[in-house]
């Protein structure tokens, strides 16, 4: 009963969803006797859905957040989790299968209404007894509780994507990150080998091309659902470890954690050409323009949203339906290098 408050009090004194994701998984390992026990991302994309790990704890290792290195990577089909499909399909609240070596999965997803997006995995040798599902059935609970907390003082209602003010509370704390240790693991993360001088922050600006021509010809409910579709794709074609957010009306931003600039193009473009490929209902194509720029720890927030800005102002001006780097517009001639302005407003 010790262990299970410990764990309860730790994991609602958190106030960030990664923080929050490492709690739940160290108590549910440590309760349940898990051989393993991983926080998974449901990932709705290219009409089906793919299981992707975002934390995950082993036997006698510390809890991490997990990424893969392929930026592509959407995760596994949910084909491969049979149980677990039909689980997401019926909206059951678990669902259980046994391997051939004999170790048992349970699974949990986290209803939000009727959505899973987030779904627990735990994997023990044994059968798990009435007991322990109820135990990790509590924990759950909880767990959904707060996030649905946490949601609704950092998401935006419409999208469901990270907020404005979630967004200065992010960005001050990768700022302060960067400037006191350019290589420090994210939370939850182990000590990875030290990062080339290539592996950087980033910032994108992500703005809907004609999106008032969309409200105008087809009523502000296709306009938000246009919002609704790209906020879903931009959640399949970014990185778990990266972040979106919403700033209002038709303007999103994104943070790159840890990427080259060759990987940080790709990313960008896969998914912007995502949008171009898109049937949007009614509306049929929706491009966007997006202008990106490296993150340094020695610029303030409101220069480096400035200069994404400008570049994001070139690619709309320029043809839209690009993504444009602020220093390679700076270094061909195209773009003015920005003056430092602490106090402009953008957005």
């Amino acid at each position: 009963m010790d262990s299970l408050l410990k764990h309860m009090v730790d994991m609602t004194g958190h106030r960030d969803h990664t923080m929050l994701d490492i709690s739940v998984i160290s108590a549910v390992q440590e309760l349940a006797g898990a051989l393993q026990t991983r926080v998974l991302t449901i990932v709705p994309a290219k009409g089906t859905q793919y299981v992707r790990a975002r934390a995950i704890i082993a036997d006698g290792e510390a809890a991490r957040m997990e990424d893969h290195p392929d930026p592509s990577y959407l995760g596994e089909p949910i084909a491969q989790f049979p149980a677990l499909e039909a689980c997401l399909r019926e909206h059951d609240s678990s669902a259980e299968s046994v391997s051939a070596d004999g170790r048992h999965t349970l699974w949990l997803p986290i209803w939000i209404g009727d959505k899973a997006l987030t779904c627990l995995e735990i994997v023990r040798p044994t059968a798990y007894s009435p007991d322990t599902v109820h135990v990790i059935g509590g924990i759950v609970s909880v767990y959904r509780n707060f996030q649905n907390l946490l949601d609704y003082s950092e998401r935006d209602s419409l999208t469901g994507l990270l907020n404005r003010k979630t967004f200065d509370d992010q960005l001050a704390k990768m700022l302060h990150a960067s400037a006191s240790d350019q290589d420090a693991p994210l939370p939850g993360q182990p000590e990875r080998r030290q990062a080339t001088e290539e592996q950087k922050q980033w910032l994108a600006v992500v703005d809907v091309d004609h999106f008032k021509a969309v409200n105008d010809k087809f009523g502000h409910l296709y306009g938000d659902e246009v919002l609704i579709l790209i906020a879903n794709l931009m959640t399949s074609s970014f990185r778990s470890q990266d972040r979106v957010f919403r700033f209002g009306g038709e303007e999103f931003v994104v943070l790159l954690r840890s990427s080259t600039l060759e990987n940080a193009q790709k990313i960008i473009d896969r998914f912007r050409t995502n949008v171009e490929a898109h049937v949007f209902p009614q509306v049929g194509t929706v491009t966007v323009s997006v202008g990106y720029v490296a993150i340094s720890p020695y610029e303030s927030p409101v220069n480096i949203l400035g200069r994404a800005d400008q570049a994001l102002y070139y690619a709309k001006s320029h043809g839209r339906n690009q993504a444009c780097h602020y220093d390679q517009l700076v270094s061909g001639g195209l773009l003015a290098a920005a003056a430092s302005n602490d106090t402009a407003e953008f957005f």
